[in-house]
C-alpha cells in the first residue's frame, strides 16, 4: 500500500525546551483496513504536529484493528502489521508516537505498543496482563509477557528492545523515560505497573487502549487515570479506541489525561470524525499548563445520553462500514422497533451536525448537498413497513404511521393475511384438523410472525440495505421471539438492552430529544399483538413485570447467583408478593434454559451495558443443560 498522499505533514510548532505537549489521539479503525487505518494513524501525527504535540498516544492495536478475532492466530497478519508500522517512520521527525499492533516474537505472538521517534522505532512495549472476562478473549490469540524481561530485536534494519521497556526519547535535546500500562495492564489493582513504575521514579506513562463501551465506564476510567498519574507522581495519558469498530463492540474515543492525582483534560468523546486528539503541556514536569479540552467528568451525563451517544454511532459505523443504502425496519408501532426507528433518524442528525451534509454523505456513499435538510436524508436511510395481520389494532398502526411520517421516514403498509391464512389451511389438512387458538397457540402466534419475515426481506434486497431487527434483551432472556419472524436481520441494535429501560428511554426522547411522534407509542402497553383482540394479550402478562425481569436477569447472569440465592435477594426487597416472585424466577430459569438456540442465532448486537446476553461477545451458556431442575424444585417446595 503506497501512503495517501494527500495528507501533508508540517514541522511541530516551535516550543520552549522546558515545555513538553503531550497528546492522545482516538481513531476509528476497521480491521484489517491497512489502507484506512495507516491513513488515520498518519492523519492523527499530521494534526499532532500542527498543534505542537511531541508525544502522541494512538490506541491499543491501531494498525490492525482490536477486532481481528482469529486473525491474530495468522502469522502473515503480524508481519503485514510491522510493514504498515515501518511505513510510518519518516512522518516522526521531532515527535514521538505510540502505536498499537500485534507482534510475532520467538513464535508467540503478543500484543504490543511501539514507539517511534525521529525515523527510528525506539521500543515496542508488550502487554503484560490479558483480559478474558466478558467481551474479551485476548489469551486465544495472545500471550503475557513477563513482568522484567526485555529481548533484544533486530528488524527491517532497526535494532530495538521488546518487552517489559521503559524507552527514553529525545525531543528538542530533552530526554524523557517514558513507562507503559497496555489496556488492561492498568485494571491490576496491586500488580499494575505504574506502582513499580512510579517506585522507580518514572514520571510519564501512556496507556494505549480499547476499552469497550458500557454505561457509566468514563467515570472508572477518569478514576483510572487520576490514581495512575498519582502514582508515578507525574503525567499519565489514557488514550481509547473509537467508533463501532467490527460489529459488536463500541469504543467511545476516551482521550483523558491526568496529572499528580487529578484528570486534567479529557477530549470528545463518541463522535463522527475518524481522529479525536486531545493534549496537555506539561512544564518542567512539575506543572500542568494550557489543555486542549476543559475537564468534563462523565461528559454524556445520564445514561440516557450514553445509550442514545453509543448506539446511534454505533448504527452510523455498521452502516458506513458495511457498505449498504439503508437501514429497513419493520415498524410495528410497538417499544422496540419504534427506538429503532428514532436511533437511526438521530444517528443522521447528529452526523450530519458534526460533519455536516456533505462529508456525512460521502461516507454514507450519498450524494449530498451543504445544505441538505436532515429530514430528506433520513427519508433516504430509513425504509419502514408495518405488515398487519387481522390481529393488529388501530392503534398500532397509527403509533407506527404517525412516527414514521413525524421523522419523514419512508412508510409502507400491507397485510400478510393471505399468507397467514394459506399456511395455516395447508397446515390443518396436514394435520386432519382444524386450527385452534386452544390447542394451538404458539404455532397461531408465530405463523404470523414467520409471514412477515419474506415480505420485509424482499424489500431489504430490493433497496441494498440492511434489516434491523428488533429483538431487546429481556426478550433474549425469556425466548420471546419467533425464531425467522421478528428475529429476522442483519443487525440487533437493542438487543443488549432491556425492556424496562427502552420503555423509559423513549418517554425521554419524546420530552429531551423533540420526538414528539413518539406520544402514539407511549401511550400503548407492550404487546405482541398476534393472539385476537378479545384475549387482551400483552407483553407482561405473557412474561411477567418487566422491571422483575430485569431484576432477576441481573442477579442471574451479570451477578451469577444460583436460582436459590435470586430468589431469596428478591424477597427482601419486597417490590412485589412472595407468590410473584416465585412464579417469576421460576419462569425466568425454565425459559431461559429451553431458549439459548434462540440467543445462538440472534442477529449480532451492540454491547452497550455492563453485561449482556450474547454468546458471542459475553455469556455462554450450555445448549442443552439440566434446566436447573434441583434448583428450581427446592424453590418451588418454599
Amino acid at each position: 500500500m503506497e501512503l495517501s498522499t494527500n495528507i501533508d505533514f508540517i514541522t511541530s510548532v516551535p516550543r520552549t525546551p522546558d515545555v513538553l505537549r503531550v497528546g492522545g489521539a482516538a481513531l476509528n479503525q476497521t480491521p484489517l483496513d491497512w489502507g484506512h487505518n495507516t491513513t488515520n494513524i498518519l492523519e492523527a501525527i499530521r494534526q499532532a504536529k500542527e498543534v505542537g504535540v511531541r508525544l502522541l498516544c494512538l490506541p491499543e492495536l491501531t494498525i490492525t484493528g482490536y477486532g481481528c478475532e482469529d486473525l491474530f492466530l495468522s502469522d502473515w497478519v503480524y508481519d503485514q502489521a510491522f510493514a504498515e508500522l515501518v511505513k510510518l517512520l519518516p512522518y516522526t521527525e521531532n515527535i514521538a508516537v505510540i502505536v498499537g499492533l500485534p507482534i510475532l516474537h520467538h513464535g508467540a505472538k503478543y500484543n504490543g505498543a511501539a514507539l517511534l521517534s525521529n525515523g527510528a522505532i525506539v521500543s515496542i512495549r508488550l502487554k503484560m496482563f490479558l483480559p478474558k472476562d466478558g467481551v474479551h478473549y485476548e489469551p486465544r490469540w495472545f500471550e503475557p509477557w513477563p513482568a522484567g524481561q526485555i529481548d533484544q530485536v533486530t528488524r527491517a534494519g532497526q535494532s530495538f528492545e521488546v518487552g517489559d521497556v521503559v524507552p527514553s526519547f529525545t525531543i528538542n535535546e530533552q530526554t524523557y523515560q517514558l513507562g507503559f500500562e497496555i489496556c488492561e495492564d492498568a485494571w491490576q489493582d496491586d500488580r499494575r505497573p505504574a506502582i513499580q513504575l512510579g517506585q522507580d521514579g518514572i514520571k510519564l506513562v501512556a496507556n494505549p487502549s480499547a476499552s469497550h463501551f458500557s454505561f457509566g465506564k468514563q467515570q472508572e476510567r477518569f478514576d483510572l487515570v487520576a490514581e495512575g498519574s498519582r502514582l508515578v507522581d507525574g503525567l499519565y495519558i489514557y488514550v481509547n479506541q473509537l467508533g463501532n469498530e467490527a460489529g459488536r463492540i463500541i469504543y467511545d474515543g476516551d482521550v483523558i489525561i491526568g496529572f499528580r492525582g487529578h484528570v486534567v483534560c479529557s477530549g470528545p468523546r463518541l463522535g463522527y470524525h475518524l481522529v479525536s486528539l486531545a493534549w496537555a503541556d506539561v512544564i518542567d514536569q512539575t506543572s500542568i499548563g494550557q489543555v486542549s479540552h476543559p475537564t468534563v467528568l462523565n461528559a454524556n451525563t445520564t445514561k440516557e445520553e450514553e445509550f442514545t451517544a453509543a448506539a446511534c454511532l454505533g448504527l452510523y459505523d455498521y452502516l458506513r462500514k458495511s457498505r449498504a443504502r439503508n437501514y429497513v425496519l419493520s415498524l410495528s408501532g410497538g417499544a422496540d422497533s419504534s427506538t429503532c426507528a428514532v436511533l437511526v433518524a438521530e444517528f443522521i442528525k447528529r452526523g450530519v451536525q458534526e460533519l455536516g451534509a456533505v462529508k456525512f454523505g460521502r461516507n454514507l456513499q450519498l450524494s449530498l448537498e451543504a445544505d441538505t435538510p436532515i429530514q430528506q436524508i433520513v427519508n433516504q436511510l430509513l425504509i419502514t413497513a408495518y405488515q398487519s395481520t387481522r390481529n393488529s389494532g388501530p392503534a398500532t398502526l397509527e403509533a407506527a404511521e404517525q412516527l414514521a411520517h413525524s421523522l419523514e421516514a419512508q412508510f409502507h403498509h400491507w397485510a400478510v393475511d393471505d399468507t397467514v391464512v394459506r399456511i395455516s389451511e395447508t397446515m390443518a389438512k396436514t394435520m386432519g384438523r382444524p386450527l385452534t387458538w386452544e390447542q394451538d397457540d404458539i404455532a397461531l402466534q408465530n405463523v404470523q410472525a414467520r409471514a412477515r419475515s419474506p415480505y420485509i426481506w424482499m424489500l431489504t434486497n430490493l433497496s441494498g440495505g440492511l434489516l434491523l431487527t428488533t429483538s431487546n434483551r429481556s426478550e433474549g432472556d425469556v425466548g420471546y421471539a419467533t425464531m425467522d419472524g421478528d428475529t429476522s436481520g442483519s443487525l440487533a441494535p437493542i438487543a443488549g438492552i432491556d425492556k424496562d429501560f427502552i420503555r423509559h428511554w423513549l418517554r425521554w426522547a419524546e420530552r429531551h430529544l423533540g420526538y414528539h411522534g413518539l406520544r402514539f407509542v407511549n401511550g400503548l402497553e407492550p404487546t405482541a399483538e398476534l393472539r385476537p383482540a378479545e384475549n387482551a394479550q400483552t407483553d407482561e402478562k405473557d412474561l411477567m413485570p418487566y422491571p422483575l425481569l430485569a431484576a432477576i436477569e441481573r442477579l442471574a447472569i451479570k451477578e451469577r447467583k444460583s436460582p436459590n440465592l435470586v430468589y431469596e435477594t428478591l424477597l427482601s426487597r419486597a417490590d412485589y408478593t412472595p407468590e410473584v416472585i416465585k412464579t417469576s424466577v421460576l419462569r425466568f430459569y425454565r425459559l431461559w434454559t429451553r431458549n439459548q438456540w434462540k440467543r445462538e442465532r440472534l442477529a449480532p448486537s451492540f454491547h452497550l451495558d455492563d453485561f449482556n446476553i450474547d454468546p458471542r461477545s459475553w455469556y455462554r451458556f450450555p445448549i442443552l443443560s439440566s434446566g436447573f431442575g434441583q434448583e428450581l424444585a427446592e424453590i418451588n417446595t418454599l
